[in-house]
């Protein structure tokens, strides 16, 4: 309570307001994945999602992904205080939820998709946890699997998601095959079927719905084939989920495609080469701070979208960024 009263008067205050303005020639990204139509904390919600882009088009310049690339390569000039909207992933609450609202307040933004997942080839392993855990009855519940062994007492359903996000951090670590051995580990020592096919709440946008958000300004990019962490694959897979598919999201949208986003925002050297080789010319990462007009345009910076208004004014105007510089200074 104290932190949220302190959050509130230093936004009162306009410290916030004053840290976006000196940060007015720095690049504000923003990442987001889903969306709800009601609050939920583990997603964006629409009223939340419309207070950001109210605030946003209020106090920033929103410009296309693309032409924040074209301002780092080319010298283009960009507007102060220039932002752009990124979503990931590719779920469909993208288009049923996040859509409406970025043509309501004319926001572009970019939308990094697995090629797989749209395809219906697929589901994301992250949502596979989730959904094992949604199936659990209330109480005391074992997780098992390799040398784990967690216990955790579900009873709501933020419990539920706490414990699936704790043991999705550990799998994180493993190698594709791994991890899907590992999750039918799980699923059948706590008897849950997990279908082939995501259920509809964890479903992907369709071809049709890219190509109508894309005449209305919505950027598609690569978010890979199957989502694996990329620098924990070898080089074969690496460039096979590079290239294929890009290879498919130029088929099916009928144009070039340049835009990419790596998973977990994980990379290094051969990664940020091989994304290169592979014909993307801007790639955006995790690191949760304002770009600068310098910035690798293959490795930018992109700023977590906070729920509450209060948190979201402070991350987008870099006061987490001053944080930690006065740390590390000290």
């Amino acid at each position: 309570m104290m932190k949220r009263t302190v959050l509130r008067f230093m936004r009162s205050s306009g410290i916030f307001a004053s840290l976006r303005e000196a940060n007015r020639r720095k690049i504000l990204i923003l990442t987001y994945h889903r969306f709800v139509q009601h609050e939920h904390g583990w997603a964006t919600s629409a009223t939340a999602f419309e207070e950001h882009l109210r605030y946003l088009t209020e106090y920033y310049s929103l410009v296309p992904l693309t032409r924040i690339h074209e301002s780092l390569t080319n010298g283009a000039a960009l507007p102060e205080r220039a932002a752009a909207v990124t979503i990931d992933d590719g779920f469909r609450d993208a288009y049923d939820i996040a859509f409406p609202l970025l043509r309501k307040y004319s926001v572009p933004a970019a939308l990094f998709v697995i090629t797989d997942f749209v395809d219906g080839k697929a589901w994301l392993w992250t949502d596979k946890l989730r959904y094992i855990t949604a199936q659990i009855p209330a109480g005391q519940t074992t997780i098992k699997f390799n040398e784990y062994k967690l216990s955790f007492e579900f009873d709501d359903v933020s419990s539920r998601l706490r414990a699936a996000d704790e043991v999705n951090a550990i799998l994180k670590k493993l190698s594709s095959e791994a991890k899907d051995a590992a999750l039918k580990e799980i699923a059948a020592s706590l008897n849950v079927d997990l279908p082939t096919l995501p259920p509809l709440e964890y479903g992907p946008v369709s071809w049709k719905q890219l190509k109508e958000m894309e005449e209305f300004g919505v950027e598609i990019g690569s978010h890979t084939v199957t989502h694996p962490i990329l620098t924990t694959v070898d080089s074969e897979q690496l460039h096979r989920e590079l290239k294929e598919s890009r290879s498919r999201l130029e088929t099916a949208l009928g144009h070039r495609v340049t835009l990419f986003c790596y998973p977990n925002g994980s990379y290094d050297e051969h990664t940020r080469q091989a994304v290169a080789d592979a014909g993307y010319r801007c790639a955006v990462t995790t690191k949760p701070i304002l770009n600068g007009k310098v910035t690798d345009p293959l490795t930018l910076s992109r700023v977590p979208a906070e729920n509450d208004m209060d948190h979201f004014v402070q991350t987008t105007c870099g006061f987490e960024e001053l944080k930690s510089f006065l740390r590390a200074s000290r």
